[in-house]
């Protein structure tokens, strides 16, 4: 006759020890094993396979550790967890160890029962993580079963990446290069959205009419929108006129995602108002359609705004749960490494005689151009003013890209109408602060108006094309005097272009002239997004062991926005100016964001003393732009109206004057005065509503004190980074692992396993390889999450790190285990950190779960690893608080201990421990009334979600660990070298 076993009791089967979970049956019985994940769950039948009881052995006392084996045994213990007792389920799965601010998104997301935020933190917060936070979450609480993101192409392939690495969320890229390969594979009448569960979407793909009507029949119930201000526009005529018409399809594509009341959505932008009110209401209407028409300027409003939209500078979250915040204490503070300033220098430089030569006689080509072409029609006036523009942008670029485009027939000219040469010529010749299609956007643009470009085209590019070299372009000339002075202070910069013919020409131009130990790549819109991405690992893994090593990065704009290059980067180049300042913030937001090492980034803007263009754009735009940002604090996208006002006046002053008469100031001309002038009231006037907006919407549904409470228990429960990482060093030293730690402050080191224990090996190469584990390579265990082949990540995820904590809790709980074994379940220390006997125990505790959600109830088991300590005899117990406890992790021995006081010691300790019971009881039904607490008080604002809520403690308690410190008494003769100091 079989035994029925409860949930969360403990068998023994094949060989090991499980927990019972909830879905088990009397005929076959679901199990995880002891501190094991959910891919380690089996399916047993007691008819056919022997099942019993298993009770956990007590320590034995002739099996002692050091000072040490009490931490290495808890760490092994808590990296094991894959399933916590808190209210957070995800966190023990993922990794990344998120910042304190970054789990606030998280705990509002809690309290509501279908999730409806607008993140809008400023680049380089972490909207990322933050999502994907709240996506893992919400797929471990079972209250989302599928996911989407829909991402521009650009950033496709780093979305992967980041839910992959980072969240264990393997999604799908659903592409216009992906999506027949997808499509052959389904089945008769099947969805591919239903076919992949997790997918990441282009927003150009799907707004085409057959798959946006495919995705919202067949819509996940969770949905990201990264870079959710491409998907409205301002439509009141105030604000820049009606919305755009790819922007108008987005928006109709999230207006059916969104009309699910149930669907959980989640809308990412770093520029959610920019002054643009009604495209502002028009986002808010996404995230819940009342939120749209709400009186903002009411306490009341702002109060249910506040629960679905979050918007923090990095000032907000630089120092954050400090008493500044309201705390009591410091104890909890994370400061975060953000680049403290960025520092910024505009470097002139002055053409060359024959290229002021070949600019002044493209000016006079361009005025004559636009001259004839106003007596021809108000079509070929507009086709001959984006052709000017594109001359004047790639002349004053590079002599390579002046060449292509001289030769290259405009955009523009196939236009029928004056309305259609505009919308072909703007995208590719100005630089829209809210154009995400970065796509083909960097070629040079065409300056001839028919297939054959004229004579005095012709004989322009042939004159560039000589130009080429230091000689004559006193640009490239200056850039390389800036790179080398850069790379002399030991910065690895990015320049920027705007044309991919310029880019290739400094490439090319650049090639060993930066000294020998410097290494040069380019990357443009030629190259795919995946193959951007991998260019760039690949300059940044060249030669990466040689810190003597610099690495120059040529690029156009296509890496200007979302592309994370903050871990190979520090510098910034703008070699040419950009006509939009915001488009400069997000080139340097590329690199001054969370996870740069430098505190200072440096910014270099090239910028044309005598051509005519920049020094006014400069003039005009940059400095205000840069004048708002100081006196504000935050940095406010220039409207484009704005922006391309100010460069059409250039440009209408450049064709009239002339390059030397353009050095006049524009200011001082009468004719633009009053256009200059209401620009700059707009302009001053949409900062002012962004300042307002930024204090009147801050982030008040979660206090600090709440969120410092939730980071309390969760370092309690799961430890943090660098215990990983002390951990893993410490064992694989004492399996005997040769260790390189260079401590160069990256936190990286690498280990030559083929020492080790058999078993250690055996584990390590099923994760990193065979080879590398047979031919004892040294393996790189990388503090961060994006790690190459046969490379481990410090992390409680990684499975190098999950084999290494697994091999020392099992050696542990095993005495007659043959090797090293760098933990054990008993030690004594003879220690100056205590004044009295006081004794320590490690204790696991499972908990048997009830959780309620949108689908129903979920039963769960989980773990806690707990540490305990009292002083004196067991009988006469005076219990430590946990701070206490865990102190004592941290006493060194002082003296050696006497190898008869040290078994006296330990057995009196053992003996005691069913005296214990009733106070080890106590503490788990303490501890789980706070686990309950934690619970309720993260959904406190979601009834429904509560209701139902139970947390049960499992009897009895699990001690795997009992350790004596003793106060220093007179030295010993004889000692217990495995309780040595």
């Amino acid at each position: 006759m079989s035994l029925t076993y409860t949930a969360g009791s403990l068998v023994a089967a094949r060989g090991r020890e499980w927990v019972v979970l909830p879905e088990s049956a009397p005929d076959m019985l679901v199990l995880r094993p002891l501190g094991g994940s959910e891919d380690d769950i089996a399916a047993v039948f007691p008819t056919f396979e022997e099942v019993r009881p298993a009770e956990f052995a007590a320590p034995s006392p002739d099996d002692l550790g050091d000072q040490r084996a009490a931490g290495l045994l808890r760490t092994a213990l808590r990296i094991g967890f894959r399933s916590g007792a808190g209210p957070f389920r995800s966190l023990a799965s993922i990794a990344v160890e998120p910042r304190a601010y970054q789990l606030v998104p998280l705990l509002m997301a809690l309290r509501q029962r279908t999730v409806r935020l607008l993140i809008s933190d400023d680049v380089g917060i972490g909207k990322t993580v933050e999502a994907g936070l709240i996506a893992k979450e919400l797929l471990a609480q079972g209250e989302a079963t599928r996911l989407a993101v829909l991402c521009s192409p650009a950033l496709a392939e780093q979305w992967q990446g980041e839910l992959r690495e980072k969240f264990g969320i393997d999604a799908e890229l659903v592409l216009a290069s992906t999506v027949s390969r997808l499509e052959r594979n389904l089945e008769l009448g099947q969805s591919l959205f239903d076919r992949h569960p997790f997918t990441i979407i282009s927003t150009d793909f799907i707004k085409s009419t057959r798959h946006r009507e495919d995705f919202v029949k067949h819509c996940p119930d969770l949905v990201i929108v990264d870079e959710a201000h491409t998907c409205v526009a301002a439509d009141d005529p105030a604000q820049g006129g009606a919305s755009s018409a790819t922007n108008q399809l987005r928006y109709e594509l999230l207006r059916k995602v969104s009309a699910d009341a149930d669907r959980h959505l989640l809308l990412l932008t770093a520029t959610p108002h920019s002054g643009k009110e009604s495209a502002f209401r028009n986002l808010l209407g996404l995230v819940r359609p009342e939120l749209a028409t709400l009186d903002l300027e009411t306490p009341a409003g702002r109060a249910k705004l506040a629960e679905h939209f979050v918007a923090r500078k990095r000032a907000d979250v630089r120092d954050y749960l400090t008493k500044e915040d309201g705390l009591a204490d410091d104890s909890l503070a994370e400061r975060t490494a953000f680049p403290s300033d960025r520092w910024t220098k505009d470097e002139p430089y002055k053409l060359t005689p024959a290229y002021r030569a070949l600019l002044d006689d493209a000016i006079a080509y361009a005025a004559d151009r636009v001259h004839a072409a106003g007596e021809q029609g108000k079509r070929e006036a507009r086709i001959a003013w984006w052709s000017v523009i594109a001359l004047l942008r790639s002349m004053v670029s590079s002599p390579a890209a002046a060449a292509q485009t001289l030769k290259t027939r405009s955009e523009s000219a196939t236009a029928r109408t004056a309305h259609e040469a505009d919308a072909l010529g703007a995208p590719v010749a100005a630089d829209s602060a809210d154009n995400d299609r970065l796509e083909g956007m960097d070629v040079a643009p065409g300056a001839a108006e028919s297939e054959d470009a004229g004579a005095r085209l012709l004989e322009l590019a042939e004159r560039a094309e000589q130009l080429m070299g230091p000689a004559e372009d006193a640009k490239l000339k200056a850039l390389t005097r800036h790179l080398k002075g850069l790379i002399a202070d030991g910065y690895n910069p990015i320049v920027f272009c705007r044309y991919i013919p310029t880019a290739d020409y400094l490439a090319d131009q650049l090639d060993g002239k930066l000294g020998k130990k410097t290494r040069i790549a380019a990357v443009t819109g030629t190259l795919s997004p995946q193959q951007r991405l991998e260019r760039i690992e690949q300059l940044g893994a060249e030669e990466a062991d040689d810190p003597a090593v610099r690495r120059v990065l040529i690029a156009t704009d296509c890496l200007s926005e979302g592309v994370n290059l903050q871990h190979h980067f520090d510098a910034v180049v703008h070699y040419d100016l950009a006509w939009n300042p915001t488009r400069h913030d997000q080139r340097e937001g590329r690199v001054d964001r969370y996870g740069q090492k430098r505190d200072q980034v440096r910014v270099i803007t090239m910028y044309g003393e005598d051509n005519g263009i920049d020094g006014k754009v400069l003039e005009v735009l940059f400095k205000k732009h840069r004048q708002i940002k100081k006196d504000l604090g935050i940095s406010v996208s220039v409207p484009d109206e704005t922006a391309s006002g100010v460069t059409d006046a250039v440009v209408e002053w450049l064709l009239l004057h002339g390059r030397q008469g353009s050095q006049e100031s524009l200011f001082e001309m009468d004719a633009h005065q009053e256009s200059f002038d209401r620009i700059e009231r707009e302009w001053t006037s949409a900062a002012e509503r962004e300042k307002t907006s930024r204090s009147k919407y801050a982030q008040r549904a979660i206090h600090p004190e709440e969120v410092a409470r939730e980071v309390a228990a969760v370092r309690a429960a799961l430890g943090g980074a660098e215990e990983v990482r002390e951990f893993t060093l410490e064992a694989l030293r004492d399996l005997d692992a040769l260790i390189r730690d260079p401590r160069d402050g990256s936190g990286d080191f690498t280990a030559q396993v083929g020492g080790t224990p058999a078993g250690l090996r055996d584990a390590l190469a099923a994760t990193l390889g065979n080879r590398l584990v047979e031919e004892d390579r040294a393996i790189p265990f990388r503090t961060t999450p994006a790690i190459g082949r046969g490379e481990a990540a410090l992390v409680r995820t990684d499975p190098a790190i999950g084999a290494v904590a697994s091999y020392v809790l099992d050696s542990a709980l095993d005495a007659k285990a043959l090797g090293p074994r760098p933990a054990r379940r008993c030690g004594v220390v003879t220690t100056d950190a205590v004044s009295v006997r006081t004794t320590l125990l490690l204790v696991r505790y499972r908990f048997h779960l009830t959780l309620p959600s949108r689908t129903g109830e979920r039963q769960v088991v989980a773990e806690d690893a707990r540490l305990l300590a009292y002083e004196g005899l067991p009988q006469r117990a005076r219990w430590l608080d946990d701070d206490a406890a865990a102190a004592l992790l941290g006493a060194c021995a002082t003296a050696n201990t006497h190898e008869l006081a040290a078994r006296n010691a330990i057995t009196r300790a053992l003996d005691g421990l069913p005296g214990l019971a009733d106070h080890l009881t106590e503490y788990g039904t303490r501890l789980a009334a706070e686990l309950d607490a934690s619970h309720r008080r993260v959904r406190k604002a979601n009834e429904e979600i509560v209701r139902g809520l139970k947390v049960v403690p499992q009897e009895p308690a699990d001690v795997l660990g009992v350790y004596v410190y003793v106060p220093p008494a007179a030295p010993a003769a004889s000692t217990v070298s495995g309780a040595e100091a």
